[in-house]
């Protein structure tokens, strides 16, 4: 079977040879596995054929002018799309560390929110196009990759910020949320029109952190569920089931991202209370499921330790479909190689339907 294949089983809750195949090493990994046997000039996405395709991420900024501010041998600090300042390091896995925020009052946003609107320059078609090719030509699965709500608007205002504006500014927040949706529908209309078939798409939105959601019930329902709703549905409108990236605990939002159209959830971080087998029981009759392996465990000196993980939980949530085979977030780079090589080992062994 091809992972196209396998993974619109899954997505519709039906079993095939084995369960689909998915991993996300941090760049530092990677240069760890070339040092230890990954062949040059291959990819790991290559190399332990992960089925899912390269997703197509448009320029969802308002394209202001990107600076490099600083640059050293440790980071590079660097001003980008929004006017947000940024580090980066180099040598080392993390996510960025934001340091300013161009958009600081309501009068900033009105200022730059026009310059937010889709047009067909924000896609490199020509990339797309081959992505797309390579894609088909290997068999993968092929989405399109967007993002919207919580997760886009804090990396415009800062994570701070957009939470004060939630509770004291809501009507600017509504702009916000409504610009940053609309720009992802307005795209995957101009893909379609161009001629791309998906199988599907790849949203992100975090929404939780390691012990709690970032906000409210009551929050999620005055700025998200209806937002989630339009994608979904602008999605169901072509055909196209959807995968939610939403990092940390989110467990309390769960029933209403069903409700909303979520075809699957990913990466349930396991640091973050997300567990597999208690989703796979309380929704896998409606909800597909991707990750929930936890990524600690892999670089484990114990190889037991791994196996143990992945028996107890794949072999739960592959039954009836429904599931793909993933780490819960990155993979580290204190996984080696070889480690990685054992855990796909044992995903196969245990992720299979024959």
């Amino acid at each position: 079977m091809t992972g196209q294949e396998r993974i619109a089983l899954a997505l519709s809750h039906r079993e095939g040879d084995r369960v689909p195949f998915m991993d996300d090493p941090w760049p530092t990994t990677t240069e760890r596995w070339h040092r230890e046997g990954l062949p040059e000039g291959v990819t790991p996405h290559d190399y332990f054929g992960f089925e899912y395709a390269s997703v197509f991420n448009y320029d969802w900024t308002f394209r202001l002018p990107f600076e490099v501010l600083e640059d050293t041998e440790e980071y590079s600090v660097v001003r980008d799309g929004h006017g947000a300042v940024q580090k980066n390091f180099k040598h080392r896995s993390s996510a960025p560390q934001w340091l300013d925020w161009q958009i600081k009052t309501r009068a900033d946003w009105e200022e730059l929110k026009p310059l937010l609107a889709w047009n067909s320059d924000r896609a490199r078609w020509d990339e797309a196009r081959q992505l797309a090719a390579d894609a088909r030509a290997k068999g993968r699965w092929l989405n399109y990759g967007a993002g919207w709500g919580f997760n886009r608007i804090e990396c415009i205002i800062g994570t701070a910020q957009t939470l004060m504006n939630m509770a004291l500014e809501p009507e600017w927040m509504d702009e916000m949320f409504d610009a940053v949706c609309q720009l992802a529908c307005d795209g995957l209309e101009d893909f379609v029109g161009h001629g791309f078939e998906f199988d599907g798409c790849l949203v992100a939105d975090d929404m939780g952190y390691r012990n709690a959601t970032f906000f409210s019930m009551p929050m999620f329902e005055r700025f998200e569920y209806s937002y989630h709703k339009r994608f979904f549905d602008c999605a169901k409108a072509h055909g196209l089931p959807c995968i939610l990236h939403s990092c940390g605990h989110v467990k309390p939002f769960v029933p209403r991202l069903i409700e909303a159209g979520l075809t699957c959830l990913q990466p349930l971080e396991v640091k973050a209370g997300m567990d597999l087998v208690e989703l796979k029981r309380d929704y896998g009759e409606v909800l597909c499921f991707m990750g929930g392996i936890d990524a600690r465990k892999m670089g484990h000196p114990d190889p037991a330790v791994i196996e143990e993980e992945i028996a107890t939980k794949v072999t739960v949530a592959k039954q009836g479909g429904g599931y793909i085979f993933m780490s819960d977030h990155s993979i580290p780079d204190d996984v080696s190689f070889a480690q990685y090589q054992h855990v796909m080992e044992l995903a196969e062994k245990y992720g299979s339907y024959v």
